[in-house]
């Protein structure tokens, strides 16, 4: 896909996008019309337009792939996304699922009763079945393995005992197997009576570039068949003339990390896996490695600023606060101790308000920047991923300022404690309590908007961000808190 189809690709998105809020405004608004209707009437209008809403949307769901359905799900507010996720089809569930982000997906899941999430993972292959089974309720996971048949549910239990970050746990145990023993002829045939190849098999089958792995009647790999050896040799061939002996393997307990490296080193495209007993196992593709990086490079982002890969964009304001809590508690913790330090120097100082004001000041300004980098990480990355459209932004606005309120009461008051144990001034306490739950509501406004200023200016969001949220968080904190120490306790 060249730049001109990606940015057609993108721009066809944000108009489903934008088309799927409108009609989700469009029916709210005809809802709140029918609530002024006579009460004998309100429910026959409540079923036609319940019917007509659901046609309307059903009929656009219809067109769409699984991975542009999580687009646009991962990009509504809450109440939007389960209403529009409501009307996705059963069978479609599953894909969608497992093309939808971690802290959405769980959210989805949450509110789902559990025959509708048994039906949605029925439709799935065992592979897939496996990788959504971490997000499962237990007694979900449960009835989901009573219902599958017992080839089927031994597949989904061998994928799940490979640990996450293993090789087992992202290859695909959907592959071609043949013997070397058979001439090529009969491999073609063998391929033509199969009704689908497994995915991706039939799209690189065309670019001439997937393996037909060859395996012993014991199951034991000796070789891979390239499909271009398969296309260009005579069909009277054996196989074992023409395969590739010894080819580069994986063991299902190597880690995936690894296979990230080999991939990028030697180019390939697909690898086999193998047991202990070198039988043939699983097949990893390049995709499952594409993916593994993806996660792993913004876990590591999100982690940098004591956020989950879980979090999502429009969770509920409580949930996002407590994943937040762990980091801003220790970043008050380390403060309180550097503000030890400097008041470990009163001494030399003549007046003990100057020392505590002192002392206390880079508290406020350091817990503000955490807040900030948080906020601004969570925001680079929904515009990383167009989740940040017009009609969301107040939302998100909304979001973080309630989760700043929320923060800066807890945190606030915890720091006010500290320093009416430490300094014995109800005043200061006061001063520095209100100070940190300011600044926490300053810091979440430039940790949306700082970004968004610098990516419509034409700068990079990534790496202006830092600066200029330091910026604001030192000198707005250090303005509340000596403004209002002068208010409070000098004057």
């Amino acid at each position: 896909m060249d730049q001109q189809q990606r940015e057609q690709y993108h721009r066809s998105l944000e108009a489903t996008l934008v088309e799927t809020l409108e009609l989700l405004e469009k029916h709210r608004l005809e809802r709140e019309l029918s609530l002024r209707q006579a009460s004998g009437q309100r429910e026959l209008v409540d079923a036609l337009l319940a019917r007509q809403h659901k046609g309307e949307f059903q009929r656009r769901l219809a067109r769409m792939h699984p991975a542009d359905i999580a687009f646009v799900l991962e990009r509504l507010p809450t109440d939007d996304r389960l209403e529009l996720w409501a009307l996705v089809d059963a069978e479609r569930r599953g894909g969608v699922l497992l093309e939808l982000a971690d802290g959405v997906r769980d959210s989805l899941i949450a509110a789902m009763p559990q025959r509708e999430i048994v039906d949605a993972a029925e439709h799935l292959e065992s592979d897939e079945i496996a990788y959504l089974v971490p997000s499962l309720p237990q007694d979900t996971v449960a009835a989901l393995l009573s219902s599958l048949d017992q080839r089927e549910r031994h597949k989904v239990r061998e994928m799940l005992a490979f640990p996450e970050g293993t090789v087992g746990a992202l290859m695909d145990i959907e592959m071609v197997t043949v013997r070397d023993d058979v001439v090529i002829e009969v491999v073609l045939r063998y391929l033509r009576r199969h009704e689908e190849l497994p995915d991706p098999f039939d799209q690189v089958f065309v670019v001439d570039f997937d393996q037909v792995f060859v395996v012993d009647r014991d199951g034991v790999l000796v070789g891979i068949l390239l499909l271009k050896a398969l296309l260009t040799h005579d069909p009277d061939r054996p196989v074992a003339e023409v395969m590739l002996r010894e080819p580069l393997t994986f063991s299902t307990h190597d880690p995936a990390s690894d296979a990230v490296g080999v991939f990028e080193r030697y180019d390939l495209v697909s690898a086999p896996v193998v047991n202990l007993h070198q039988r043939l196992t699983g097949v990893l593709h390049f995709a499952a490695v594409m993916d593994f990086i993806s996660e792993q490079a913004e876990s590591q982002q999100l982690k940098q600023v004591g956020l989950t890969e879980d979090e999502d964009l429009f969770a509920p304001v409580m949930d996002s606060a407590r994943n937040r809590w762990p980091w801003l508690g220790l970043n008050l913790l380390t403060a309180l101790v550097a503000s030890r330090v400097i008041g470990a120097f009163e001494a030399t100082i003549q007046q003990q308000v100057q020392v505590a004001l002192a002392a206390l000041m880079p508290v406020v300004a350091s817990i503000g920047g955490n807040t900030g980098n948080q906020t601004v990480a969570l925001v680079i990355r929904g515009m990383a991923l167009e989740q940040i459209v017009a009609s969301s932004l107040w939302v998100v606005v909304r979001k973080e300022l309630a989760i700043a309120l929320v923060n800066g009461l807890l945190w606030g008051s915890v720091v006010a404690l500290a320093a009416l144990l430490f300094y014995r001034q109800p005043a200061l306490s006061l001063v520095m309590g209100s100070a940190v739950a300011v600044n926490l509501l300053i810091a979440s406004l430039a940790g949306v908007f700082i970004p968004l200023a610098l990516k419509q200016t034409g700068r990079d969001p990534v790496l202006g961000s830092s600066v200029l949220l330091t910026f604001v968080t030192d000198a707005m904190g250090f303005l509340v808190f000596l403004g209002l120490a002068a208010w409070l306790i000098v004057g």
